[in-house]
């Protein structure tokens, strides 16, 4: 998608990551993307090796997300709440 203030195009990092996964798979492959853990890093590797540069908003959104499940986990734990 285009923005409208700047000719730069920008990407949901995610679908590029989706879309390149879906390719591997139609072509026999079986991609894992972080199965030793948070597949940000791996995924943002991925991208720059297609030559896309990862935002810092996808980054924020994933630390948001690892934070909320880290305390949902702590809650679990020490509040039995799920």
């Amino acid at each position: 998608m285009v923005s409208e203030d700047s000719s730069e195009e920008t990407y949901n990092p995610w679908t590029v990551v989706n879309a390149v996964f879906h390719h591997l798979v139609k072509h026999g492959r079986h991609p894992t993307l972080g199965d030793s853990g948070d597949p940000g890093e791996p995924a943002a590797a991925l991208l720059r090796a297609l030559g896309i540069q990862p935002t810092i908003e996808a980054d924020a959104q994933a630390a948001r997300a690892r934070r909320d499940r880290e305390l949902s986990d702590l809650r679990a734990s020490v509040l039995d709440e799920p």
